[in-house]
């Protein structure tokens, strides 16, 4: 696999803004995989609150980014035999100027213990709304992709973000596939539509080599730099740490990672750098989840999951926040480079 980036940003003031723990809300059993927008000053959190009756995106909102109230799940698993029955979570948005688009994550596999993390296949669904609050609508008749046997995305082909570009739209979506030695080969891949209430045709070839072992993508346009910055998750295999317990997986998240090109279609491994791993978030010894980026207050907030507890289990998780000042080329020496330009 991929050596970590050799660049490192340097955020600011990592602390927990979310914490697991209440049944009324869903999330007793974690909070992770989040999603921060905004709308109208008012900001909104998505995230996955793992209950008692599997893991379902939660809804919570913030005056300020840090301090957030919890409003507990905003979509419910599916009917039998559905893609979503295991799970509906991960919820990313889009608003078109007049509707919600949300595309979430659906399975109908999870484990078959008490957390019932969600397992592969994973497809990206689509549900609706009028409003960033909901009440959101599923909608069935929309399927924007699912995974196809001997691709890159074999296994797994879940949402991320959507950007407008040259009159259509673009998804910068989660894949991966199973290799022939049992390995999880994981990266990005851009799927492409002219219409947000159809199905989405996916580039053959991915954004990145899947040697990265990256997932999730959250966006960020610095006009400053004149760049796009890309910031997603790395995974890191369980054998390359000391050995942890509880240890009830073999792969944890293990940073966050952000690549930078003028072009948000175009990426390169040699523009990137590490944004946050256990070094640079104290509250978080071990597992560092999926990024979700805002510019707040002229700074670029860096919401992510984390656990107190040496473990790289899937429960137990909360959400915490870093800061990155603007322009990003700030926090790394000499800037960054623009090899795609």
């Amino acid at each position: 696999m991929t050596d970590a980036p050799p660049r490192r940003l340097s955020p600011s003031a990592s602390d927990v803004v979310l914490r697991h723990g209440e049944r009324r809300f869903g999330d007793q059993l974690g909070a992770r995989d989040v999603w921060v927008f905004e709308n109208a000053g008012r900001y909104f959190m998505h995230y996955d609150a793992a209950g008692d009756r599997g893991w379902l995106a939660a809804l919570a909102t913030s005056d300020d980014g840090i301090t957030w109230t919890k409003h507990g799940p905003i979509l419910d698993l599916g009917d039998p035999g559905e893609p979503d029955s295991a799970s509906a979570s991960y919820g990313t948005t889009y608003f078109d100027g007049h509707r919600w688009h949300m595309f979430y994550l659906g399975t109908p596999n999870s484990s078959s213990d008490g957390l019932k993390t969600p397992s592969f296949p994973y497809m990206t669904l689509k549900a609706e709304a009028v409003s960033p609050v909901g009440p959101w609508q599923k909608r069935p008749d929309v399927v924007p992709f699912m995974t196809v046997d001997g691709t890159w995305y074999s296994d797994t082909a879940s949402p991320g973000q959507v950007l407008q570009v040259d009159g259509g739209y673009i998804m910068i979506f989660s894949g991966s596939a199973t290799d022939a030695s049992g390995n999880i080969l994981r990266t990005l891949g851009i799927a492409r539509t002219a219409d947000l209430d159809s199905a989405w045709t996916i580039d053959p070839e991915p954004l990145l080599p899947a040697t990265e072992q990256i997932e999730n993508s959250s966006l960020y346009w610095d006009a400053a730099d004149g760049l796009w910055y890309l910031f997603t998750n790395h995974v890191a295999e369980a054998r390359d740490v000391a050995p942890v317990q509880p240890q009830n997986s073999t792969e944890y998240t293990d940073a966050v990672w952000v690549y930078w090109s003028p072009d948000p279609t175009r990426f390169s491994v040699d523009d990137r750098a590490v944004v946050l791993d256990a070094q640079s978030s104290p509250w978080s010894p071990r597992v560092i989840g999926l990024p979700s980026v805002l510019e707040i207050d002229g700074r670029l907030a860096v919401y992510y999951d984390g656990c107190v507890d040496d473990t790289i289990g899937h429960g137990g998780r909360d959400i915490g926040v870093a800061w990155l000042e603007l322009p990003i080329s700030s926090n790394l020496p000499n800037g960054p480079s623009r090899a795609l330009g």
